[in-house]
């Protein structure tokens, strides 16, 4: 044993690219590896060791039963958890099958889908076990990261920034897309990391850093409603990359509540007529 921390990467349901975000950090990736012990990294190496480990770092979400019990092993094996990416803190992309039925996409996609092994949703590490620290991002923020990694091994607590979107377009000069062009944007209610990169370049945000700390996105869109745009153009918005995120999940469940009573309202105004 070398005596230093040792890390661990663990990978689910995702498309890896939060772990090629570690890996594209280059000189400081050198740096953090010369002060821990790398035990199980299969994106950057073949070398297994087995737990316990100190800090684990885990990728993706839960969508197989597989899947449910392998994090519960992952959970006991680590000292200090962290989840890095929307797939882990959220359920990711791949949560948008929790409105819809699973079983219905895996006959239309595969010929044999009784060999398929598959939960009906896609969720959050942490609906399945404790989470120490969740770094959010649909690809993280690889300076995030490395902050976090730093802190945990000088024994300090992580850096991270808790305000919206919207700071950081003030901050880069970036004229509001909505104020200025009527694009739907949530940067209100979406947590900072990407140095407002949308809006940077014309596009409303995505959420792709999920809702920031107290979000309220059930008073954003009552402001776009009143403002010409129906509940199912809004309802998009907020089934993204962190769509199933507790504060976006609840809003667009309630956006497609209003848009389903505004289409019966039609219904039955049209059949008055």
């Amino acid at each position: 044993m070398s005596g230093k921390p040792r890390l661990a990467v663990f990978k689910f349901a995702s498309c890896d690219g939060c772990q090629l975000s570690l890996l594209d950090a280059e000189d400081e990736l050198l740096a953090i590896a010369g002060a821990v012990e790398i035990a199980y990294f299969l994106e950057a190496s073949s070398r297994v060791l087995p737990g316990p480990y100190d800090v684990t770092l885990v990728e993706g979400s839960i969508t197989t039963p597989h899947d449910a019990e392998r994090i519960q092993e992952v959970r006991r094996q680590s000292k200090f958890l962290m989840t890095i990416g929307a797939c882990a803190t959220s359920g990711g992309i791949q949560a948008l099958r929790n409105w819809a039925s699973s079983e219905e996409y895996l006959r239309a996609v595969y010929a044999r889908p009784e060999y398929i092994r598959t939960l009906s949703t896609s969720t959050a590490i942490a609906d399945h076990v404790k989470v120490d620290f969740e770094l959010r991002g649909c690809p993280i923020n690889h300076h995030q990261l490395v902050e976090v990694l730093s802190s945990l091994i000088a024994g300090r607590t992580p850096r991270t920034p808790n305000h919206s979107v919207c700071l950081d377009c003030k901050r880069r000069g970036t004229v509001c897309v909505t104020v200025a062009q009527g694009i739907p944007c949530i940067g209100p209610v979406t947590h900072a990391g990407c140095g407002a990169l949308c809006p940077h370049f014309d596009r409303g945000c995505y959420g792709c850093y999920g809702p920031a700390a107290q979000a309220n996105p059930s008073s954003l869109n009552d402001w776009w409603m009143q403002h010409g745009h129906a509940p199912q153009q809004l309802v998009p918005l907020m089934r993204n990359f962190n769509g199933y995120a507790p504060s976006f999940r609840s809003e667009s469940e309630r956006l497609e509540r209003m848009a389903a009573t505004s289409h019966s309202s039609d219904q039955v105004g049209g059949n008055d007529k």
